[in-house]
């Protein structure tokens, strides 16, 4: 008999997009050409990247002709401008659409997969760990859209798996900023949700602590705010410096 599998965390995924699709779906006209705070990038152009991202992590999900492995091989540093080039050629209820359907689908496809599979994205990820990157991809663009229609919105508790994720992927944002991790240094997160919930991440020995806002904190860690926007986190240590100066959950 096949053990069956807890897809269930796909439902958080449900969650945001539903938050974002209420917001997009009242778009029209020239507010689809509104810029947002991705330099260069207007309301169509951020919405396109993130359905394009979509059917890239489908085909990666499902070994598809657009696995983000090929299409790195094919377009090189140009992937993500393909995406919003080919948004751009379209209308914005037509971008919309394309981004509902290509969610979809890619939803579907996770709670289909195996949730023991290891997802080639980046260096590779679990299946919960692909689910969590593709909610964070969802609220940091989100964002983007939200701030140029002047509708910030709420953080929710789903602030925790992106915080899970920012801490995660420290390694990789260090690497990517190419600097050391001082030797015999610890961190960890002590962060608060909006209605006061407590996350910690790291040893409770560790020797460096950030401390604060979630929201901030992942704002800062999708790098929507500067670290003089972020600056009322506090920072003790080395370490905690350079995670709060380089943190990095994306690609």
């Amino acid at each position: 008999m096949v053990q069956s599998q807890d897809h269930s965390f796909v439902e958080v995924l449900d969650a945001e997009y539903t938050d974002l699709a209420s917001v997009v779906t009242s778009i029209a006209g020239e507010q689809w050409n509104l810029a947002t705070s991705a330099q260069g990038w207007s309301i169509k152009n951020s919405l396109s990247h993130l359905a394009d991202t979509e059917e890239i992590a489908r085909h990666t999900l499902t070994g598809g002709p657009r696995s983000l492995a090929k299409e790195v091989e094919r377009l090189g540093d140009r992937v993500i401008a393909g995406g919003v080039a080919k948004g751009q050629a379209m209308t914005g209820a037509d971008v919309f659409r394309w981004f509902e359907e290509a969610s979809d689908y890619n939803r579907a496809a996770l709670r289909r997969t195996d949730t023991n599979l290891r997802v080639p994205w980046g260096l590779g990820m679990s299946w919960r760990s692909f689910v969590t990157a593709r909610l964070m991809e969802l609220w940091a663009h989100g964002l983007e859209i939200r701030t140029a229609l002047h509708e910030p919105g709420t953080d929710t508790g789903r602030l925790e798996y992106i915080a899970w994720l920012s801490f995660a992927t420290l390694p990789y944002a260090f690497d990517v900023a190419r600097v050391e991790i001082p030797a015999g240094r610890s961190l960890r997160l002590e962060l608060v949700g909006a209605e006061g919930q407590e996350w910690n991440f790291g040893t409770d020995d560790a020797t460096d602590i950030i401390r604060g806002d979630a929201g901030l904190w992942c704002r800062r860690a999708v790098q929507r705010l500067t670290v003089e926007e972020a600056g009322d986190l506090k920072r003790t240590g080395p370490l905690a410096e350079l995670a709060f100066r380089n943190a990095r959950c994306f690609l």
